[in-house]
């Protein structure tokens, strides 16, 4: 992980094992020439910042504002109302519900974001329409099948009725 983020200049997408790669090197960060895209949940950002899940719950947007302008990065921090920053500007997310707190929904996320990137999207763009997407798709499983035993597979199976549904609601030009 540190060699690929000490030697590839495109952008990349940080995740579970990969942010627990740099939990102890965080200053990599700063040395990366591309984009980098982090996706931590709570736990996982509160051992990046090697402090508690509690003071990380207190404060998401300072602690996701200011460790994502100190890394030059763009920090997505999971959650209810996951926030999406790239140290200056906020994107509080409004879509998504408490079943999507199941394993490999952030393996999801962290693709619906790989693939805007890889489509041309700007990453801090891709990284909001991403977890708005992700979330969206989340919200419609739960209409159809309810919250408890909502799994990853549900909200990947979503992906393309929630990106025709918020594309159908865009204002034409």
């Amino acid at each position: 992980v540190k060699y690929i983020l000490l030697n590839y200049k495109g952008p990349i997408v940080l995740d579970a094992d990969g942010l627990n790669c740099i939990s102890h090197n965080t200053f990599i960060l700063s040395k990366r020439k591309g984009a980098t895209v982090l996706t931590p949940h709570p736990g996982e950002m509160a051992r990046l910042l090697n402090t508690s899940i509690d003071k990380i719950q207190q404060d998401r947007i300072e602690y996701s504002k200011n460790f994502s302008k100190e890394y030059d990065i763009i920090l997505a921090l999971k959650g209810y109302k996951t926030i999406v920053t790239n140290g200056e500007d906020l994107y509080i997310n409004t879509t998504g519900n408490p079943g999507m707190a199941t394993a490999g929904s952030g393996d999801v996320l962290t693709g619906i974001i790989t693939s805007f990137i890889g489509q041309g999207l700007e990453p801090f763009k891709a990284a909001k329409l991403g977890v708005y997407i992700h979330g969206l798709a989340g919200d419609l499983v739960k209409i159809h099948k309810g919250e408890y035993g909502l799994i990853a597979r549900d909200i990947v199976e979503n992906i393309p009725k929630a990106i025709y549904t918020m594309s159908s609601h865009r204002p034409r030009s």
